[in-house]
């Protein structure tokens, strides 16, 4: 398997764009996978300059209803008649943040019709790769929710993100656990990653939402990570290049920063 970052926050020179919201493809030896679509259709151009044929991509998931994550979604469905969309059913409810601002996604059925599939248990899409819909909140310190919104019967609550969703990619006895802004927390996936699959994690990769986390946050993820000991750790996004800094003399295993255009191959 590989993995590509279509686009990201950061891009390391050359003729791809960068902006704020996150795009994986991932290519197993018989199907093509898209983890998110950034904030706009940004990402199908890089797609195109890194030699991707987005509109072969046979599975888009979706992890979560923010902007950053979705806005590309029409744009993707406009060049690719064929994926099917994996979502989890609160994906479309509007979300705002403490201004008041709009950071949800528009439900269009014109485009979803027969296209959108529901998330509701874990879910094999294709060999090895599965979705993982339930993130229960065993360290509820590994949460970022403040200051986010969702809007349920028309009453203005706070958003726990009950449609987030991450993934599985199984790959020689090793399970590589991708997120991709991790609001129920990173540590709170690998723990129901590895409760399920009862294996050791190779890689874990994507946004960690520690931009603006506290102490007490930052020092129990770093801390969690030491303990586990994945092989590799690569962050992006919501982590903050700051935290990137800061995380790279704590964690003991492989951490890198994976910028718009990074290439990983998973053996």
């Amino acid at each position: 398997m590989r993995i590509v970052t279509l686009i990201e926050n950061v891009v390391n020179g050359g003729t791809l764009q960068a902006e704020h919201g996150l795009s994986l493809y991932i290519e197993t030896e018989n199907k093509k996978i898209l983890f998110d679509v950034g904030q706009s259709g940004l990402f199908l151009k890089n797609a195109q300059k890194l030699g991707v044929d987005i509109s072969d991509v046979d599975c888009l998931v979706l992890s979560h209803g923010h902007y950053d994550h979705t806005g590309g979604l029409y744009p993707f469905l406009e060049i690719n008649s064929k994926a099917k969309v994996f979502a989890k059913r609160n994906l479309f409810l509007p979300k705002q943040d403490a201004n008041g601002c709009f950071k949800g996604t528009v439900y269009r059925e014109d485009l979803l019709k027969n296209r959108l599939v529901y998330v509701d248990s874990i879910t094999e899409i294709v060999e090895d790769v599965f979705i993982m819909p339930d993130i229960p909140l065993r360290h509820p310190i590994d949460t970022h929710f403040d200051g986010l919104f969702s809007v349920v019967d028309n009453q203005l609550a706070a958003d726990e993100f009950e449609d987030e969703l991450f993934m599985v990619l199984k790959q020689g006895g090793k399970i590589n656990i991708l997120t991709a802004c991790s609001h129920r927390g990173i540590t709170n996936m690998c723990i129901a990653a590895i409760d399920h699959f009862e294996l050791p994690v190779g890689l874990i990769l994507g946004g960690f939402h520690m931009k603006s986390c506290s102490v007490e946050q930052y020092v129990h993820v770093t801390h969690y990570l030491r303990m586990l000991r994945p092989v590799s750790v690569g962050v992006c996004h919501c982590t903050g290049l700051e935290k990137f800094a800061d995380m790279y003399h704590e964690c003991e295993a492989h951490l890198y920063y994976s910028y718009t255009g990074k290439e990983v191959v998973l053996g």
